[in-house]
């Protein structure tokens, strides 16, 4: 997670703490002596793909700097159901404060990570670069994405300031794709590719003849797919998208396509099951 700067965690993790406590932990602080040492365990309690370890230890940081948080595993580790993931030891009080703020964040992106592999496993030895989209929780999508990467994903552009993507209603407004891609070519630099959303094979006639770099077939199924990949004769790259899931993705991934994106990875991915069990 060395490539996300410590400040951007710093506030996510503050933001998320503040939400969470307010101005203090009321149930924790009627119930349990403040001096009272403890240790917790985090036990992962299904099958999952860790990540977000660091994020977990940040939260707990930011409750308390003298808790002492241990990792039995990395990032980007399956890890069995039943199996202790770390321990977090110091007061009971500050514990049990931070620990539903920590599991939110441990939960939610290894479930992405989780379900990145599955997707990635699915596509092995094809060669197939399996990407996410910008379909993320607001305010959350630098972790959900280094999330994906953990799963052996890929990023897609991280937002709209670092890539062109011409979608239908860009098309509208432009008044057809040769003219969206004229208008992006002359605004952008040379060193930026310029990628367009088809839903048809003459569609992608129009963005190749435009010359746009990378065409991203949407909710095409599999044969027309094959259509496209014939009719591009690799004079494009070709991007997937839409209608992806588990049972399909390999065959989409032997059309002979370049990229598979699929924004399940975060819009649907489910929170993996991992409890905190604290111990006296």
């Amino acid at each position: 997670m060395s490539e996300i700067a410590s400040e951007v965690l710093d506030r996510i993790v503050a933001r998320a703490v503040e939400e969470d406590c307010g101005v203090g932990d009321l149930t924790t602080q009627s119930i349990v002596a403040a001096d009272l040492v403890a240790r917790a365990e985090l036990l992962a309690k299904e099958d999952l793909v860790l990540a977000g370890w660091p994020v977990l230890v940040r939260t707990f940081q930011r409750v308390c700097p003298l808790l002492a948080i241990d990792a039995a595993f990395a990032d980007g580790r399956r890890i069995e159901g039943g199996t202790i993931i770390g321990t977090v030891r110091g007061l009971a009080t500050k514990i049990l404060t931070g620990e539903r703020v920590a599991l939110n964040f441990l939960q939610r992106l290894s479930g992405i990570a989780t379900l990145t592999r599955k997707y990635v496993d699915a596509i092995a030895g094809t060669g197939i670069i399996v990407l996410d989209t910008r379909k993320t929780t607001p305010g959350l999508r630098i972790l959900e994405k280094y999330a994906v990467r953990v799963g052996g994903g890929s990023n897609h552009r991280f937002g709209l300031f670092d890539g062109v993507l011409i979608k239908e209603n860009h098309i509208v407004a432009a008044g057809g794709i040769g003219e969206a891609v004229r208008r992006s070519r002359k605004w952008v630099d040379h060193l930026k590719k310029i990628e367009v959303e088809v839903t048809s094979l003459e569609e992608l006639d129009q963005a190749v003849k435009a010359g746009a770099d990378v065409v991203l077939l949407d909710n095409m199924p599999v044969e027309q797919v094959r259509e496209a990949v014939a009719k591009a004769g690799g004079r494009v790259q070709l991007e997937v998208s839409g209608g992806i899931q588990l049972d399909n993705i390999r065959d989409y991934a032997q059309t002979g396509v370049e990229f598979i994106s699929v924004g399940a990875l975060t819009h649907s991915a489910r929170a993996v099951d991992i409890s905190l069990e604290l111990h006296l």
